[in-house]
């Protein structure tokens, strides 16, 4: 389930979504060198989130290898910083793919519900949040946690409450089957939800692979602040948000200028 598109129009030009993707990319190419060895591991060892080294459960000094070609090591400062540059850091082409496409799917609208600069605010808010999540879920853990997904779990989480009735069209691949269909963001997002809530419990944080928490905990995140960030007279000029229908509306909506 992809999605490719919403039926929401955005009145602001969405420069920061804009300037999230392009520095993702730009960091993607210029500090994580387009995937490849060594670069790679080592801007993960040095940039990303370490969950024991951030609060000191792993022992300063300790060492793993991240690659053939790389050894990480604790440092004993804990990286807070690294709370911030962990989102703008990838572990994959299909990785930083899809999260760019999901932050311009449902970024431009989130960004035009708040105006420019609380939205930069909100997303790297929601990012640290969803960070949080993660840490407190396996706190001695050494498996670097990286990308932008816990930061847009929380403007989909955002999305969800604001815009619930919007229709997300999705790309459908189920084996030989291609197919398109829309449905309103609630279950498209709600599924998403779900989806990490399951998965997280599921799996074993302490080991790695997909930071379901960050995800989950970036999306209640977005949840809980929109009401803190959004502005009520620039959610109202959309002409479908909330629960209530509005007289009127257009099925098909274009960008307005």
């Amino acid at each position: 389930m992809f999605p490719l598109r919403d039926d929401n129009p955005h009145f602001l030009t969405p420069y920061v979504t804009c300037g999230l993707i392009i520095a993702n990319v730009l960091v993607w190419l210029l500090v994580q060198g387009l995937g490849f060895e060594p670069s790679l591991p080592r801007s993960v060892c040095l940039l990303g989130l370490i969950p024991g080294e951030l609060t000191g459960a792993a022992p300063t000094g300790s060492s793993f290898p991240i690659g053939p070609q790389t050894v990480c090591v604790i440092g004993p400062d804990g990286a807070w910083q690294n709370l911030f540059t962990y989102m703008f850091l990838h572990g994959s082409w299909l990785h930083i793919v899809f999260n760019m496409w999901f932050l311009w799917i449902f970024g431009n609208n989130v960004e035009d519900s708040m105006g420019h600069w609380r939205f930069a605010v909100f997303y790297l808010l929601c990012g640290v949040l969803a960070a949080a999540a993660q840490v407190i879920s396996a706190t001695d853990s050494i498996s670097p946690i990286v990308g932008a997904s816990g930061a847009i779990g929380g403007v989909m989480g955002a999305y969800i409450v604001l815009y619930p009735r919007v229709n997300v069209h999705l790309l459908i691949l189920a084996g030989f089957i291609v197919t398109t269909f829309a449905v309103p963001a609630i279950w498209m997002l709600g599924y998403w939800f779900l989806l990490q809530l399951i998965s997280g419990v599921a799996a074993d944080s302490a080991t790695g692979g997909v930071a379901f928490w960050a995800h989950a905990g970036g999306f209640i995140a977005g949840v809980v602040l929109i009401p803190l960030f959004r502005k009520p007279e620039l959610v109202a000029r959309h002409p479908y948000h909330g629960w209530k229908p509005r007289a009127g509306v257009p099925r098909s909506w274009r960008r307005i200028h």
